[in-house]
């Protein structure tokens, strides 16, 4: 079972599309545009559809010969706010927003995979298409889960990928088990007390306070962790003050947790609480943190991420399947559907040296028909399993 050859034949009508909506790129819960592209074409193949799920949501359900089980098939669509420096063809029209991690190519290939299960329709249950928006730290697997997705639209298992630019072309990558960390994102306000600059003793400067918490909070990781245990704190913004004469009565840090246990999350808060109290009372001034639970550990089922390294071997070889040994310190949210249904999320390389989230970076449209393959491989494999 190599890559599809309808699919391949196809390609320049896909890589048209996602080069189109790389052209209109749509921040999270923004993606009108976007996802009015995917209810027009899932309607055109004939397929039933359901929009507004969880905000800009679209899900497409394609039914089978006969009945049986339901598997999920998940892509998202949301952009990022990176200002594009490609100057292709397509680049983003859209000042100030691009499609720097590649979720054009994700909902194409969906589009892609969709087409040719609509055709075929060579399996028993259905298929449930699922186009999320606002993947990129706002919550869309969330919004839509909340919205009823599995209760309206069951799955057995739910299937998800990501392009790499990290392994070659046709590497498909898998993780067993825990396969990407959780993440909270933070805010810590500190309120103390502006002056003059030339007098600073009238003041309870924020600034100071800041750099000092700053430099505290990386004892969690190295001194109230286990060694073993892999986590990350990392300070990512430091807002204060507006003039080179005034000592401001705020200061702001914010940043990102990284972790792949509950425990470790927990400590990790329970810890930043604890430090921010102990150093409010030692300069002063107030702290006030707000700590957000944005994305779950993503765990995939072990058998089934044995099933999926199978079926990507008799469609890119034994050669290119790439079984992982450690977990990605990346999060991404379609942990919180593999915690309703089982199933994986898989990688598939691609040409290219320029990073995710990166202003440079360049989807390679000839993944498409791998991505593609691999969706509409495990969908009929798994159904036809019963």
């Amino acid at each position: 079972m190599p890559v599809i050859p309808e699919i391949a034949d196809r390609l320049e009508t896909f890589a048209a599309i996602r080069r189109d909506i790389h052209a209109h790129p749509e921040i999270g819960f923004q993606e009108v545009r976007t996802s009015g592209i995917v209810v027009e074409k899932l309607k055109e193949w004939g397929i039933e559809v359901h929009a507004g799920i969880g905000g800009t949501g679209v899900v497409g359900i394609i039914e089978g010969k006969g009945p049986g089980r339901s598997v999920g098939l998940r892509a998202d669509m949301d952009a990022l706010p990176i200002e594009e420096e490609t100057n292709l063809p397509w680049r983003s029209t859209r000042p100030g927003v691009s499609h720097a991690c590649g979720h054009d190519g994700h909902t194409t290939i969906l589009l892609a995979a969709a087409q040719r299960l609509a055709e075929t329709r060579d399996f028993p249950g259905r298929v449930v298409l699922i186009f999320q928006p606002a993947e990129e730290g706002l919550g869309g697997a969330r919004a839509m889960i909340a919205d009823g997705l599995f209760e309206k639209f069951p799955c057995d298992e739910v299937y998800g990928l990501h392009n790499s630019p990290y392994t070659d072309p046709g590497v498909v990558g898998i993780k067993p088990g825990v396969a990407m960390a959780g993440a909270d994102f933070f805010d810590i306000r500190i309120k103390g007390v502006g002056s003059h600059g030339a007098s600073p003793q009238h003041s309870k400067d924020p600034i100071m306070v800041a750099t000092a918490l700053a430099q505290a909070l990386q004892t969690i990781r190295s001194r109230n962790a286990p060694p073993h245990e892999a986590a990350v704190l990392s300070i990512t913004q430091i807002h204060a003050g507006a003039a080179y004469n005034v000592v401001p009565s705020e200061a702001v840090l914010s940043g990102t947790m990284r972790f792949f246990t509950d425990e470790a999350a927990e400590r990790m808060r329970t810890r930043m609480r604890e430090i921010s109290a102990g150093l409010a009372a030692a300069f002063g001034v107030e702290i006030d943190v707000d700590i957000r639970d944005i994305f779950t550990v993503l765990e995939n089922d072990g058998g089934l991420s044995e099933i999926v390294a199978g079926i990507a071997a008799e469609v890119t070889g034994k050669d290119l399947v790439k079984i992982q040994d450690e977990a990605a310190t990346g999060s991404e949210d379609f942990a919180d559907m593999l915690k309703a249904a089982p199933g994986v999320y898989f990688t598939v390389g691609h040409k290219g040296e320029v990073p995710l989230h990166n202003p440079g970076f360049v989807f390679d449209d000839d993944a498409i028909p791998l991505g593609a393959s691999m969706l509409v491989r495990v969908a009929e494999a798994r159904l036809a399993a019963g």
